[in-house]
């Protein structure tokens, strides 16, 4: 398994959760690393993303909320949601960008689903 996500879970609204996903050195090294979700009946969309050298991207809906980082010693990715809210569920799913070609690898997903 090259992208192994884990932490999702079933949370209520205003609470925390924490995404892992543990890459393989070889698809995380000097990649781009990030977070996707996918809602039911919504198109898939990018959560944040965090370079090589930790520069990041969010959604604007996540913005002071969600936030990515890396640790390139452990070759994982970490999302700490804060403030979570129902229109966050969704399957949430790491990904890495790897190459010239960005060529896109896809970890299995993991639910994160806020509810009261």
């Amino acid at each position: 398994v090259q992208l192994q996500a884990s932490g999702g879970g079933s949370v209520q609204p205003g609470e925390s959760l924490r995404l892992s996903c543990a890459a393989s050195g070889s698809i995380f090294r000097g990649n781009v690393m990030g977070w996707y979700r996918q809602a039911p009946g919504k198109q898939r969309e990018l959560v944040a993303s965090i370079t090589s050298s930790g520069s990041t991207n969010y959604l604007g809906s996540v913005k002071g909320r969600f936030t990515i980082s890396r640790d390139n010693a452990k070759n994982a990715v970490y999302l700490q949601m804060n403030s979570l809210k129902p229109d966050d569920t969704a399957v949430y799913v790491c990904n890495a960008k790897v190459g010239l070609s960005q060529l896109n690898y896809w970890g299995q997903g993991t639910q994160v689903t806020v509810s009261s």
